[in-house]
């Protein structure tokens, strides 16, 4: 009888594992085969990708499941511009115009005021036609009145008695032997310097204009684009200033610029 103790475990050790395989097999075959408990899957999964058409972008996919099999479908495509396209202001929904400094200046130094046009400033045209008008109408008006003066203060001075343009500038009731030739010939010579004077300054400033047209047709396209946000600001106020060589203080201004 003593090997019947180890006879007893032995059997003891074998019932153990007929049993642990008996307890896996019913629990597999009750997952596998108990219609009571399924597996649940969803009906649909978003699934966002990008697909390879030089046309559209995929902004998101469907996923759908059928039994064994799985379809993608896309929801919804945005197209894609080509970059020599124009740019497309997506909060406003309208192009976006960007202006060419150099385009713009030669515009500009081709007329005065195309290139206010081509900014798309309109309201600086008026001003720039304007000044234009005002500046060529003072040039012929004071150009005009320096040939008259000319001329009289010419008939003035020569010798010729039949040349007598300056009687023009009086009524035919006055009589030449009735004027004072010395003050007619200061004050001709003073009014055709002051209208040649005049004629000079508005021709030097219709070429400043038209500089000044360039350089703002050519400021105004390099910033059409420029931030202005609030980080660019100006503040200041009003400050007392202590002063070290008396006991009243000073007063005065403190600013700063952030940026």
């Amino acid at each position: 009888m003593p090997h019947a103790p180890h006879k007893r475990a032995l059997a003891m050790l074998i019932c153990c594992v007929i049993c642990c395989f008996n307890i896996f097999s019913v629990y597999a075959s009750r997952v596998t085969d108990d219609p009571v408990d399924p597996v649940e899957l969803p009906d649909s999964i978003p699934y966002g990708q990008i697909i390879d058409d030089p046309g559209a972008d995929v902004v998101e996919d469907l996923l759908t499941t059928a039994g064994d099999s799985v379809t993608i479908a896309p929801v919804d495509t945005v197209p894609i511009l080509a970059p020599s396209q124009a740019i497309i202001d997506e909060s406003k929904g309208f192009k976006s115009f960007n202006p060419d400094p150099t385009r713009a200046v030669w515009l500009s130094a081709l007329c005065p005021g195309l290139g206010q046009i081509y900014n798309r400033r309109f309201w600086k045209l008026p001003i720039v036609i304007g000044a234009y008008m005002a500046l060529g109408y003072g040039t012929s008006w004071n150009n005009m009145m320096l040939g008259d003066y000319t001329r009289a203060y010419n008939d003035l001075t020569d010798s010729d008695p039949t040349t007598k343009s300056y009687m023009d500038f009086f009524p035919s009731t006055i009589n030449e032997s009735d004027l004072d030739h010395t003050w007619l010939e200061n004050t001709f010579k003073a009014r055709k310097d002051y209208c040649r004077r005049n004629r000079d300054l508005c021709i030097i400033a219709m070429v400043g204009v038209y500089l000044v047209a360039m350089v703002d047709a050519y400021v105004d396209a390099s910033l059409a684009h420029f931030d202005i946000s609030p980080d660019l600001s100006l503040e200041w106020s009003p400050a007392i200033i202590p002063e070290t060589r008396s006991r009243i203080p000073g007063i005065g201004l403190q600013w700063a610029l952030t940026f």
